[in-house]
């Protein structure tokens, strides 16, 4: 799918320019000769061709998917039905042991072309090296961002929402004036950082735990707000070294565009962006199609030869994404999760709509409403790299009846939502990151939100525990606000706190009776599906080795796993290493000189990603998605 059709949407002026498979037939056949292949339309793989695009190398960018984005694909209720077919028969390397769950047919399926379903959630740090390139290589200007503000954590039965800058510091009556200057101290220690590179290396043996709490003598509290929501890592355990750049992330970007530390792009995330960089990468000149696969490689003449039988001369170097179905690399079983039910905690009753199946064979992916079929026997494709390199991230996303505005500050339609360690009932060892959004995110339509859950811990069965136990907080939360009207009334003190000089009820502490709420209705789920991926971990990706994909191969090689975060972190430095590898050096690395220069850099930067101006210009579909089809809201 595609947010933008290159024929409707303009944006300050420009064309959107065309992609095969989106605004243009895919090309019957591909060009006998290229200097690079790529076999992989995931994010890092798309800058990559774009990059070599621009200098003038001669690519030939291949998916055997029928969507781009590859491991970042957003997919149309259509398109996600067909990959759950294809996990179930074990042929798509991605989307480990997944469950699927959607409520009873009933209503009329054109509800679910409305829906567009992120398979690798992501939100951008205005101060981002991703943020950066998207500027310098013009890419922002196929795309819509939105301002995200609004960060909270879990604890103690309820949601706080971040004490993120000096002003919410000052304000904040719930904070002690001594820990505001202990707060306050620590914030001009990361702003303003001089450390030299053996002290920070030192740093990489001791916990940020106990960095702050020594240094700075933060108390806990303030530590997992600073480190688990600010910085969104995993624990308390992690390396000063590490989470210090996470946090001073947050901080550096605050106030740059707005009241807001991150955005999110309009339509979906990583997997607009690498269709974007393909767009760019076409207009440069390389050749792009879809569905078709690698099938074989001679390693004397570099002769590719493709699944719809092309034979491909490749004069420099050919990259296959792990995540791409081949024959030429051996795809290795998955541990098998132990038999649980996603949706132990599903209302029963009447379902809200369908994705568009009505089909209650046994053997199909799904069946009526409150049933779930397990999808056993997935397989991915072996990794080549090292466990320094290697890592899973267990996801879920659920599709719920109530467009959770009481988590979005006013304009905004997107929230943060983080559950600590040791947060949830099952005593969870590793944070679990949520990305809300609601209608106007492009992804659903009025009525509804989807909500992405995922986290890291490499017990996939815990991980899997933690993300059922997260969601059913959420759905209490959720259901604990909207009902708030009718509770005004019987509210004692305990029930009020104070916060940045403002009396709030439930998005702060629970008094008692709140947390003993039992809401008159359920939330009903239209949707769930939870997933386990095979991801990247690590920082350090333009020190990694790449790997071939055959052994002695030289040409041949492997891209790595998209990282596991949901920040953009560690993509554009697997794009450069990629970049490295064929040209000797990343010194030129989107070193363009675009006609546009003299225009573009007379424009504010804060143009293309301003999130209320951005939205006045277009709201465009895909000739399979149009406007009014993907998404409802008022400009």
């Amino acid at each position: 799918m595609s947010s933008y059709s290159a024929r409707e949407a303009t944006r300050r002026g420009s064309v959107v320019p065309p992609l095969a498979g989106v605004d243009r037939p895919v090309i019957d056949t591909v060009p006998s000769k290229c200097d690079v292949l790529i076999c992989g339309t995931g994010l890092a793989e798309s800058i990559l061709a774009a990059a070599l695009a621009w200098q003038g190398t001669n690519v030939l960018h291949i998916d055997a998917h029928n969507v781009y984005g590859d491991s970042n694909m957003c997919l149309s209720s259509k398109d996600l039905t067909t990959w759950i077919e294809t996990v179930a028969n074990g042929s798509e390397p991605t989307g480990m042991n997944a469950q699927f769950y959607v409520s009873a047919p009933g209503n009329s399926s054109s509800r679910a072309q409305r829906f567009l379903f992120d398979m690798s959630p992501h939100v951008m740090f205005v101060k981002s090296d991703m943020l950066d390139l998207l500027i310098k290589s013009r890419v922002a200007k196929y795309l819509d961002f939105k301002g995200l503000s609004q960060f909270h954590t879990y604890e103690s039965d309820s949601f706080e929402k971040v004490t993120g800058n000096k002003e919410q510091i000052f304000t904040d009556q719930s904070l002690s004036l001594k820990t505001k200057r202990k707060l306050m101290k620590f914030i001009k220690f990361v702003l303003e950082w001089t450390i030299e590179e053996n002290e920070f290396r030192a740093l990489s043996n001791i916990p940020i735990s106990l960095y702050l709490e020594k240094e700075f003598e933060l108390e806990k509290a303030q530590i997992v707000e600073l480190v688990i929501a600010i910085g969104l890592c995993d624990h308390l355990d992690v390396s000063a070294s590490y989470a210090l750049p996470k946090i001073r992330r947050y901080l550096l970007s605050l106030d740059v565009y707005g009241s807001f530390p991150a955005m999110y792009s309009m339509y979906g995330s990583s997997g607009e962006l690498a269709q974007g960089f393909c767009r760019s990468a076409a207009v440069a000149g390389a050749t792009y199609k879809l569905g078709v696969q690698l099938t074989g490689w001679d390693e004397q003449s570099n002769i590719a030869t493709l699944s719809d039988g092309s034979k491909v001369q490749v004069a420099e170097k050919a990259f296959l994404s792990p995540t791409q179905p081949s024959p030429l690399r051996p795809l290795v079983n998955v541990d098998q999760f132990a038999d649980e039910d996603i949706n132990q905690n599903v209302p029963q009753g009447d379902g809200s709509g369908d994705l568009g199946s009505k089909n209650k064979n046994a053997n199909t992916i799904y069946n009526s409403f409150d049933n779930l079929q397990r999808l056993k026997g997935t397989k991915y494709a072996a990794n080549p790299y090292s466990s320094a390199y290697r890592g899973i991230t267990s996801r879920m996303v659920a599709v719920v009846t109530n467009e959770c505005k009481e988590w979005f500050k006013d304009g905004e339609s997107a929230a943060i939502v983080v559950f600590p360690p040791g947060s949830l009932s099952t005593n969870n060892e590793y944070a679990v990151q949520t990305i809300v959004y609601g209608p106007g995110a492009g992804i659903v339509p009025e009525g509804f939100s989807c909500w992405y859950l995922n986290t890291h811990n490499p017990d996939k069965q815990k991980a899997r525990d933690d993300l059922n136990d997260a969601l059913s907080k959420l759905e209490s939360s959720i259901l604990r606000e909207s009902n708030l009207g009718h509770l005004i009334g019987s509210l004692s003190g305990e029930d009020i706190a104070y916060k940045h000089g403002a009396a709030v009820v439930s998005s702060v502490r629970l008094g008692e009776s709140m947390q003993n709420f039992v809401p008159q209705k359920r939330l009903n789920y239209l949707f769930k599906l939870a997933y386990t991926s095979p991801t990247s971990k690590g920082r350090k990706f333009n020190k990694v080795e790449l790997q071939p994909v055959l052994p002695g191969s030289d040409t041949l090689l492997s891209t790595l796993f998209a990282p596991g975060e949901i920040s953009y972190d560690g993509i554009v430095s697997q794009a450069r290493k990629l970049y490295e590898s064929v040209v000797g050096s990343d010194d030129d690395f989107f070193d363009v000189d675009f006609e546009d220069d003299e225009e573009t850099e007379a424009l504010d930067p804060l143009e293309p990603i301003d999130p209320i101006d951005s939205m006045k210009d277009t709201v465009s579909g895909s000739p399979d998605h149009p406007a009014e089809e993907v998404m409802h809201m008022e400009l």
